[in-house]
């Protein structure tokens, strides 16, 4: 049970990315070993087991990275009734842990992807590099401790930016709307912020958005960052951060056992009290998630949370950064360059514990000379990481002002 709840909770950390096909991992902790099994990826992939069974169409791509890794992609361009899509294209992008499937979990008429269909948008789901359905690479396999050897740098680098550009141009280089929840806000604004990607993006809808993780008040996330919880399974070399192994379960609950730690929800204390979550999903969200990530990806979260600054990944010394970037501290990805002109729709939770009400305010405070007539901020004092993608509301609540702002660009 706790390895379940466990799994849950790091889900929705960051979601605040299962691992290599056919594989079996033994490691040791304090002499105690450890196994991880992962099944191969279904062949079916998205589209048949999670979007067909719901009566609409739906199209499998890959996208290769100029980093050489494969990417699924998932397309829903008709409504169930099978009509066309008559809307500007819309791009969906996972947070951490996660992966497009995020879209989907719930029923057609509270999940996202299958709204945006009914409603006329040709929708595109993407998956991330680790996740189950984007484990290809031209060259590595998810064996290799090289496979994992990235942050979030390289996401925004490479993945996003490939994910943008293909279905720029499978649509007749249409301009489409985009649509990120956690750490797939952080990528976005990151790319913004160095004025890529904006040339193809009518407009951004930012979901329990993530620049800086400095005022992050959970108190089990604090312990796992103060306790270098990341670096210390990249150390075992673990390079793969996958949440159902048996290494991120003992760590996490050495963590669950030190004093002021309360574990009896965890989920609600790493991502503050989800106000609408349908509990009946738990299950299916089980079945699919949670997804592996980079280890050195959660280190590189756990640095801006200690810091407090949106930044490259540092490498720990001032010779290792200089050969990476010519220069003895990471560069720093700075907020008030995203354009003045970029449509963008912020929303955020009054109890969200990740996406902290203080470091949006300190994002905001950033985007101030922001157009006035481009900028939605949208507070929604009741909800928490969570609810923005998993809530019975989110329709009612987020959605539809999020499609009224889509209309406007």
């Amino acid at each position: 049970m706790l390895n379940s709840l466990i799994s849950l909770c790091f889900v929705t950390l960051f979601c605040v990315s299962a691992a290599a096909a056919s594989r079996t991992k033994i490691y040791s902790i304090n002499g105690h070993e450890g196994k991880f099994v992962s099944s191969p990826p279904a062949a079916d992939g998205i589209c048949r087991s999670m979007v067909q069974s719901q009566g609409y169409i739906c199209h499998e791509h890959t996208v290769t990275t100029q980093d050489g890794y494969i990417l699924s992609m998932q397309r829903m361009p008709k409504a169930r009734s099978g009509k066309p899509a008559d809307m500007p294209p819309v791009l969906l992008q996972h947070g951490l842990l996660m992966d497009g499937i995020t879209w989907l979990l719930n029923s057609p008429n509270e999940s996202l992807a299958f709204i945006l269909a009914e409603k006329g948008y040709d929708v595109w789901i993407a998956n991330t590099r680790g996740t189950k359905y984007s484990l290809g690479h031209t060259s590595l396999s998810p064996n290799d401790p090289a496979y994992w050897e990235w942050t979030w740098d390289e996401l925004m680098a490479y993945d996003v930016t490939a994910s943008v550009k293909f279905v720029h141009d499978q649509t007749g280089q249409q301009k489409l709307h985009y649509v990120g929840h956690s750490l797939g806000t952080l990528v976005a604004f990151a790319a913004f912020s160095q004025d890529k990607l904006v040339s193809m993006i009518r407009s951004a809808a930012l979901l329990s958005p993530i620049a800086y993780l400095g005022q992050m008040p959970s108190q089990l996330a604090r312990s796992a960052v103060d306790a270098f919880l990341a670096e210390d399974i990249y150390w075992l070399g673990l390079h793969e951060f996958a949440p159902r192994g048996g290494a991120v379960a003992k760590l996490l609950e050495d963590i669950c056992q030190k004093p002021g730690n309360n574990c009896s929800n965890l989920m609600s204390s790493f991502t503050g009290q989800n106000c609408c979550l349908n509990s009946s999903r738990t299950d299916i969200f089980l079945e699919h998630e949670p997804q592996s990530t980079a280890t050195k990806n959660m280190i590189h979260l756990a640095q801006m949370a200690r810091k407090g600054t949106i930044a490259m990944y540092d490498y720990g010394n001032e010779d290792d950064n200089m050969n990476h970037y010519g220069q003895p501290t990471p560069p720093v990805y700075n907020m008030t360059k995203i354009p003045k002109d970029l449509p963008l729709f912020l929303s955020y939770g009054g109890k969200d514990l990740l996406s902290d009400v203080k470091d949006v305010k300190h994002l905001l405070g950033n985007l101030k000379d922001h157009d006035s007539d481009k900028l939605v901020v949208q507070y929604i004092k009741d909800y928490a990481h969570a609810d923005f993608v998993f809530g019975i509301q989110a329709n009612r609540d987020v959605y539809d002002p999020m499609m009224a702002f889509f209309r406007l660009h």
